[in-house]
């Protein structure tokens, strides 16, 4: 397992890590998603991507009953508010109330003292980035987040935090957590390059673009897969992609490794890319995806993949 820091700041994460959206708590049963867990940090894998809303807090439980296996100082921790969790009218959003006890929440679940990071899990157009900004500055000081982040946040919503952080001399976010993927390279025009010079890392959700890059929907959409059912892939579904995808197996196949990886290390050779956050069912999964972090690709290959899906 190869480690990067995070941006510019001192907290280094596993190049491939390991998230619980869709299936903790959710699509996988729990004894299995420990048994993914347990081969993910195994395998070397130090972070552990959660959210409160994330099968409305039961990922963060599953989580939480195997957190007491391991060494906590050994493992990066991070959950996410932002979401509605109940009717409350205030039960939702960046405002200072709603950060201040969802954290709390996020961390009974877990049942740990802190987190490595929190994300802001989109931005809030009702409140202002001073507020946000300042409520997690308190979150660090009483000692119950290490560092902050923003998830899908915009270029110039990132540039709000950290003008909000300088003016308050408080902390600044270090991280943002956006979907990227060779289906989706929508971050490289203006989020990444801003992450880049506000000294942010990326970690990124959806590498394999809902297991399109994986190849298993080269034969067909069962009417019953994810693919059939989930709006957001169904738009990348065309005969276009899948044709596309074809040929990426093609490249895949000459390097001897699965479309995963290849898609996954693509993404851990673009600039100021941390962590690929992968989800897993089951710990097969988890071991083919760890294999990623080590895959070399010369600048042919990157050349070949960035004719098949440019940008």
């Amino acid at each position: 397992m190869q480690y990067r820091k995070l941006g510019s700041c001192g907290l280094k994460v596993s190049t491939v890590s390991i998230g619980g959206w869709l299936t903790a708590g959710g699509s996988v049963q729990d004894h299995v998603f420990h048994d993914v867990i347990r081969a993910s940090i195994e395998g070397g894998i130090n972070f552990i991507d959660l959210a409160d809303i994330y099968a409305r807090g039961e990922a963060e439980r599953v989580v939480g009953r195997l957190l007491g296996d391991y060494k906590r100082s050994d493992l990066v921790l991070s959950s996410k508010a932002f979401w509605p969790m109940t009717d409350n009218v205030n039960d939702r959003g960046l405002s200072r109330k709603h950060l201040m006890e969802s954290c709390e929440k996020s961390l009974q679940r877990l049942g740990t003292d802190y987190l490595d990071i929190y994300f802001c899990h989109r931005m809030d157009p009702e409140v202002s980035c001073e507020e946000t900004t300042r409520a997690m500055e308190d979150l660090i000081r009483q000692g119950k987040v290490l560092y902050w982040g923003t998830s899908v946040w915009s270029g110039p919503g990132m540039r709000e935090a950290h003008a909000a952080a300088e003016k308050f001399n408080a902390y600044a976010p270090v991280v943002e957590q956006p979907m990227y993927n060779l289906l989706d390279r929508g971050i490289e025009s203006v989020v990444a390059p801003t992450a880049r010079t506000l000294g942010m890392g990326l970690v990124v959700w959806s590498p394999l673009a809902g297991g399109i890059l994986t190849g298993k929907y080269n034969d067909g959409v069962p009417p019953t897969s994810r693919g059939a059912t989930t709006q957001w892939l169904e738009s990348w579904l065309t005969e276009e992609n899948l044709g596309r995808v074809k040929q990426l197996g093609e490249i895949a196949a000459e390097l001897e490794i699965t479309m995963a990886q290849l898609s996954l290390a693509w993404i851990l050779h673009q600039p100021g890319v941390s962590s690929v956050i992968t989800g897993a069912s089951r710990p097969s999964h988890v071991e083919s995806n760890l294999a990623a972090a080590d895959v070399v690709l010369n600048a042919d290959t990157l050349a070949r993949i960035d004719r098949l899906f440019p940008a």
